[in-house]
Formats: C-alpha cells, sequence, structure tokens
C-alpha cells in the first residue's frame, strides 16, 4: 500500500523501508527507462521541428533517432548520463516516498482527515514531490547535460562535469530550472499514487495511467526546463543542431513560441508519454514489491 494506511493488518513501514524501497523501485526503473529519457532530452533541445512529414533537424522521429544514435554514437549512448540519473533516481525514490509516507501518517493522526482520501494524496504527495525536487535537482541538471551531449563529449565523467560545471557557473549553475520545481509538484499532484495498490498488476495500470494524464498536462514546464538547464552547455550542442540561449522563463517561452510555435512546447511529447507509462508504473509496481520483501523478511526473523 503506497502512503498510511490505517486499516492495514500490519504496522506502518518505517520511514527508512520506505526510503529504501523507494530507492530501489526507482534504480530499477532507470536501467529500464533511460533510452527513452535520452532521445526526450534530444527531441526537446532541438530547435528544428520534430516531425516524420516535414523533416527538419537532426531528430524527427522516435525511431529515426533511435537509428541515428545507434549509428553515430553506439548503444552506450543511451545510457549517457545514467551515473547521475541512477543517483537521481535514487535519491528521489527515497526523499519522495519516505516523505510521502510520514506525511499521510501524519495527517491522519495529527487531523480530522483519513489518509486514504484523494484529498490527503493531492496535498501530501505535492508536498513529498517539492522536497525531492529541492533535494535532487543539481543531479537532474547534470543528467540532463549528459543526456544532451553528442560526440566528442564536453564531460568526460562525473567528477569533470561537477568541477568543470562549479569553476564556470558557480554553485547556482547546479540549480537552473529550478523554478519550475512545481513542475513536479503538479505532476504528483495530478496523479496521485493509487489508493488500492496491493495488486501488481492494479498498481502498474494506475500508475501508468496517472502518469501519462500528469505528463501531458505539465510537459511544456518540463521542456522548458531542460532547455534552461543546458544554458551555458551550447558547445556541446552545436553540431547536433542550431542552439538558443535564453535568459530566463519569459525568454524562453517568448523565443519558443516565436520561432517554434505551440507545438515547440510539445517536442518530445511521444516519447515522454511512453517514458511516464512505463516509469510512473513501474515505479510504484517496484516500490510495493521491494516493500513487500523487505517487510517479509524483517516478519521472518
Amino acid at each position: 500500500m503506497v502512503g498510511y494506511d490505517p486499516g492495514s493488518k500490519g504496522a506502518a513501514p518505517a520511514p527508512e523501508d520506505a526510503a529504501l524501497s523507494g530507492s530501489a523501485a526507482g534504480m530499477v526503473t532507470r536501467a529500464l527507462i533511460s533510452p527513452l529519457d535520452v532521445i526526450k532530452i534530444r527531441f526537446q533541445l532541438q530547435i528544428e521541428r520534430v516531425s516524420s512529414r516535414h523533416p527538419e533537424g537532426k531528430y524527427w522521429g522516435l525511431f529515426q533517432a533511435s537509428r541515428c544514435i545507434l549509428a553515430e554514437e553506439g548503444l552506450p549512448a543511451f545510457w549517457k548520463g545514467h551515473v547521475p540519473a541512477q543517483l537521481l533516481s535514487v535519491c528521489f525514490g527515497a526523499v519522495q516516498f519516505a516523505s510521502f509516507e510520514f506525511l499521510t501518517e501524519m495527517a491522519h493522526k495529527s487531523t480530522a482527515y483519513d489518509s486514504q482520501t484523494a484529498g490527503v494524496h493531492f496535498v501530501c504527495g505535492g508536498l513529498a514531490a517539492c522536497s525531492a525536487t529541492v533535494a535532487c535537482q543539481p543531479l537532474d541538471t547534470l543528467r540532463t547535460r549528459f543526456a544532451a551531449q553528442g560526440e566528442p563529449k564536453v564531460y568526460g565523467s562525473l567528477r569533470h562535469a561537477v568541477s568543470t560545471m562549479y569553476r564556470t557557473e558557480g554553485a547556482l549553475g547546479f540549480y537552473r530550472g529550478l523554478q519550475f520545481f512545481f513542475y513536479k509538484v503538479l505532476k504528483n499532484l495530478m496523479g496521485p499514487p493509487p489508493k488500492d495498490s496491493n495488486v501488481g498488476g492494479q498498481c502498474l495500470v494506475c500508475g501508468s495511467c496517472a502518469g501519462v494524464i500528469s505528463k501531458t498536462m505539465t510537459y511544456p514546464f518540463d521542456l522548458i526546463k531542460k532547455r534552461l538547464q543546458v544554458g551555458g552547455f551550447e558547445e556541446a550542442r552545436v553540431h547536433l543542431d542550431r542552439v538558443r540561449k535564453y535568459g530566463g522563463f519569459v525568454d524562453c517561452v517568448s523565443q519558443i513560441a516565436r520561432e517554434e510555435g505551440l507545438r515547440g512546447f510539445l517536442k518530445g511529447l511521444s516519447p515522454s508519454l511512453v517514458k511516464a507509462a512505463v516509469s510512473t508504473g513501474f515505479t510504484f509496481f517496484w516500490y510495493e514489491f521491494f516493500l513487500n520483501a523487505i517487510q517479509n523478511l524483517k516478519g521472518s526473523q
């Protein structure tokens, strides 16, 4: 069960169990969906239109982009930035699920609200997303830059990336796009964890549907965040496609609207929806799996 359940026969999961299960769920899911994430980021950062009917840029379709990346950069390219991405997933999953379990239990015990109502999940999901996003934003920025760079690489390793960014952009460079942390908040609020998630298949389907709906509604914010995160990293993009420099949120929105139209805010939506369905469903599925495994292991001792 995701979230505190007062009617559960067993004890509520300990914060460390929720954190460990969330980390494990994020790690497994990230390894599975990394190729879709790389393609999505490449689409989001491309200035030219992404269209198979009217190809203009380097990438114009999901399968075409897959073949292109495979031919030019090899199979490992689909896992570019996988180390910071894994750290992001582990950190985000731990903070998000531990916070959600804690907040729903606190809401039930400290207020008159039932922890299993949609309203409580709505608020607690948003607060958990806030906590996880702020804690993990530097890793998200690093992941985006690794996935965005082609060949030759600008960043040779995670250590090189951290030192270069800190030296050239300062500590705030790791928080580019943080003003869109509410993108994650909205995403979780629009897709609250399923209430009845004891059955793995039901949890998988409910999580997938929630992921698709929330991703579609908040997608433009994700695209803008990615554009801002690669600010100051233009040299790694020159050989891939045209690049733009943005002065901030308003400048980014106006440039995209003027040069790329409304469709520009939805570039990469197709691989993103596939990723959202798979990643959200699997995250809840694996969270339940690992949490049950931990509790069963404790019960047998």
